[in-house]
């Protein structure tokens, strides 16, 4: 398609009650769009678009400079999919309220057919941070691609977890491409762009206004195989995502939780409701038959250096344990221990989790689980 044709595309998508369906009514009716963006308005009305829907076309079109827009797209570098173009994401167009158009900065890759939405609440705990972490982590060396939606909480630490790990994460948007938010969010979108993409269906300029949120939702899920629910209480938007992908007919993943946390407790209904429980990623590799063509982790020995290192190692465990505990369970002096954990930490042997909380790292437990094996 070329560039004069897209930007009728552009065009339309622009004007509010405008959507897949009614774009089909203009094609059929008049042959191609171009040809509908110059209609007149009784012509409009033979299309059988409402009259809504018309006065729209009629209101918006003189305020519209698709030349404009089209020379502000290519400033910022996006790239403009309609459902028709090739490179438009195949599962995306499988779903029933597919966008006609969509806008992407950055690459999508044929192995982004590989991918997985993980959503979860803006307030993560420290259990659903290091959940979120380990298994998104896991599953981008394992080439799956992470979506989210870049908002605070889980799916910051998502897309995060997917570019640390080295792997591919797609953030989507409910705004113009032009509004990153959260705006603290920036520089994790730029990140983004050099190992994945960010995509939207709004145009330029959009704000995000609290109704493009479901809408966004529909697409994270569309875009995905299945959606990983990590954290959200009651009320998450993180559930609508989960409601539109078994819509969708997608599958539906949950991290539980404790029965007392607030955050846990949306999590913990979709499990009750027959979500895939999910303990670690491998679970959901087997879920989606994909075990096959992931490339599986090799686990790395850890060999304590020193005896001090070894007896730290034994204070430590899944849950957070305050440097003050660790002194006084091993009874080592207060700079010893803290010099001691922070070179750990730096080879990767623990992690610390809130102010002075340490937890062993997931490799470091992998391998000790081995060793008593």
């Amino acid at each position: 398609m070329t560039n004069k044709d897209i930007k009728y595309w552009v065009g339309f998508s622009m004007i509010p009650r405008i959507g897949r369906v009614k774009l089909s009514l203009l094609e059929n009716h008049f042959g191609n769009l171009e040809a509908a963006w110059q209609a007149a308005p009784a012509e409009l009305s033979r299309s059988r678009l409402d009259k809504g829907s018309v006065n729209a076309i009629v209101n918006w079109r003189p305020k519209i400079s698709l030349e404009e827009e089209m020379e502000k797209l290519e400033s910022y570098g996006v790239k403009v999919l309609t459902f028709r173009d090739p490179d438009y994401p195949s599962r995306l167009k499988e779903i029933y309220d597919y966008p006609p158009i969509i806008y992407v900065r950055g690459s999508l890759l044929p192995e982004d057919e590989w991918c997985l939405a993980v959503v979860g609440t803006r307030k993560a705990t420290v259990y659903g941070r290091q959940a979120a972490e380990e298994i998104v982590a896991d599953l981008a060396r394992n080439k799956i691609t992470i979506v989210s939606g870049l908002a605070r909480g889980i799916d910051s630490i998502a897309h995060q977890s997917a570019l640390e790990a080295g792997g591919r994460t797609i953030a989507v948007f409910a705004s113009g491409l032009d509004i990153v938010y959260p705006a603290e969010n920036a520089a994790l979108a730029r990140n983004i762009l050099q190992q994945g993409a960010i995509i939207s269906e709004f145009p330029l300029g959009t704000k995000p206004r609290r109704e493009n949120f479901p809408l966004r939702n529909r697409i994270m899920s569309g875009l995905s195989l299945g959606v990983l629910v990590v954290e959200a209480d009651e009320t998450s938007g993180a559930l609508i995502t989960a409601n539109r992908a078994l819509e969708q007919n997608r599958e539906v993943f949950a991290v539980p939780g404790s029965i007392l946390a607030p955050t846990s407790r949306g999590t913990n209904r979709l499990i009750q409701e027959g979500a895939k429980l999910i303990h670690d990623y491998s679970d959901i590799l087997e879920e989606l038959n994909l075990t096959a063509v992931a490339h599986q982790m090799e686990i790395k020995e850890v060999i304590p250096a020193s005896d001090t290192e070894s007896l730290l190692l034994k204070q430590l465990s899944t849950e957070p344990i305050h440097i003050d505990e660790v002194c006084r369970s091993s009874g080592l002096p207060i700079a010893t221990v803290s010099s001691t954990l922070a070179m750990m930490e730096l080879k990767g042997m623990v992690k610390q989790v809130g102010t002075m909380n340490y937890i062993l790292s997931r490799e470091t437990r992998e391998a000790y689980r081995v060793k008593v094996d």
